[in-house]
């Protein structure tokens, strides 16, 4: 799947403990650097979200008409099947009434509530469909009071961060001060947070979730049955934007590819979906079922990349850069000292690929952010993240253009600038005879900030 052009593996909590996911953490690290790839990791919390216990291996059919029985899952071990669904919900019965729709999945399978009695409810199969592993239910979100991150999610958090992964992704948040338990959580390691939108709540703060957070995710399975249907093609657009704003990373998830879980190509609708969401402006695509547990991983993979690279040579890159305003950050519109600068040389930058035919933007950087702070203009030449941290290259994989490449750690801004070009031209990125746009700070300044461009002719 690297190969095929996998940037970030996602590693999901929902299924599986944490050990089970540092097994895969290891093996992810380990095949990119047989690949010679800066490969990102981002760890998913379970957060909130209630599951049925597991159906059989092989999975069942749950038919419309038919009748099924929701209990509350007795054990950890409690196991579901096409006539007795076991949810893993203390209160399953107090937040259930005659009448009410519980969706599983992604919304695909569909029931109505007929009774409830003391020890479970009676529901008709309404939307019929195949159920395996341990599918999302959702209830009806107004009865519902629980609260992201959960003590397990803070418990993960603080193994996930203790092993280095690169970001962790924080289910079901409503407010910011989500993402600030979590980061409590993090204390001074490393991971960055990226917030899940998939609830009214979430989408109404959506400002102030974005402003503390490090990316954010426009989680489209449960944002479609948390709010209004028809209104999830207008949030993912509004979410990507002011992603952009506020210099954040933005991914795209949800049934990209879902036919390729089972058929070899996808549908055309998918292709276009796939498309509209780099046109929209999103920084990356994700996959789950498709690579989790689909019968063509790799060629999921390479058709979402090329359909991708096809999109990108109709993005209008001069004119969603033209379009940006200035870069936000949290609290009102004084923007701190080091936002604005670095928001203005990112933006004469960007600028100077226009003017000075640049043929690459290098971005010298220990944190990471003088790069994403250029990606989000979106420019028409490549962007060269130059940084003596491998923690911070792969971090960088999960922001729209970026390619890493590692540099030493000089004590002047002269020598950053000068062993930057010198890496990317080694590295192939820039050659002889062209032009690029170099952003640097001082690294004897007490509290660096990039402030300085430079284009500089590579010889």
């Amino acid at each position: 799947m690297i190969g095929a052009g996998m940037d970030v593996a996602r590693l999901s909590l929902a299924h599986g403990p944490v050990g089970e996911t540092l097994e895969r953490l290891a093996v992810v690290r380990a095949a990119a650097d047989a690949e010679g790839r800066w490969v990102g990791t981002l760890a998913d919390l379970p957060g909130p979200k209630i599951r049925a216990a597991e159906f059989p291996d092989d999975g069942v059919a749950l038919t419309s008409g038919e009748s099924v029985r929701l209990v509350p899952a007795a054990s950890p071990a409690s196991r579901s099947d096409e006539h007795e669904i076991a949810v893993v919900h203390d209160t399953l019965l107090e937040e259930l009434e005659p009448g009410d729709t519980v969706a599983m999945g992604d919304g695909t399978i569909q029931l109505l509530v007929i009774g409830v009695g003391s020890d479970g409810v009676d529901a008709e199969v309404v939307i019929g469909g195949w159920a395996q592993g341990r599918p999302g239910v959702a209830l009806p979100a107004g009865r519902l009071r629980l609260a992201s991150p959960t003590a397990a999610d803070l418990e993960a958090i603080d193994q996930l961060a203790d092993a280095g992964v690169d970001a962790i992704a924080i289910s079901f948040v409503r407010s910011a001060a989500d993402i600030e338990r979590a980061r409590e959580a993090i204390g001074g390691r490393r991971p960055r947070l990226v917030a899940k939108i998939e609830t009214q709540e979430a989408v109404d703060a959506l400002d102030a979730i974005v402003a503390a957070a490090d990316g954010v995710m426009v989680a489209r399975g449960d944002l479609g049955l948390n709010c209004a249907l028809e209104d999830v093609p207008h949030y993912q657009k509004q979410i990507i934007r002011t992603g952009v704003a506020f210099g954040r990373p933005v991914i795209t998830a949800t049934q990209m590819l879902e036919s390729m879980i089972l058929a070899a190509v996808p549908t055309r609708a998918e292709v276009s979906d796939i498309a509209n969401a780099v046109l929209d402006g999103t920084s990356a695509l994700m996959l789950s079922g498709e690579t989790a547990v689909g019968h063509h991983p790799v060629a999921a993979v390479r058709t979402m990349a090329l359909i991708a690279e096809r999109a990108e040579r109709e993005f209008d890159n001069d004119a969603w850069g033209r379009d940006l305003g200035r870069l936000q950050t949290a609290g009102s519109t004084d923007l701190p000292a080091a936002v604005r600068i670095t928001g203005a040389v990112s933006a004469a930058a960007w600028r100077s690929t226009l003017d000075a035919d640049v043929a690459a933007i290098i971005a010298c950087t220990r944190s990471g952010d003088t790069a994403r702070a250029i990606s989000r203009f979106r420019p028409r030449v490549p962007i060269l993240a130059a940084t003596p941290d491998p923690v911070t290259a792969r971090q960088l994989a999960m922001s729209w253009g970026i390619r890493s490449v590692l540099t030493g750690v000089h004590g002047s801004t002269d020598d950053i600038v000068w062993f930057a070009v010198e890496a990317a031209t080694a590295q192939g990125a820039v050659r002889p005879g062209d032009i690029v746009a170099v952003l640097v700070g001082s690294p004897s300044e007490p509290d660096p900030v990039t402030d300085t461009l430079r284009l500089v002719r590579v010889r």
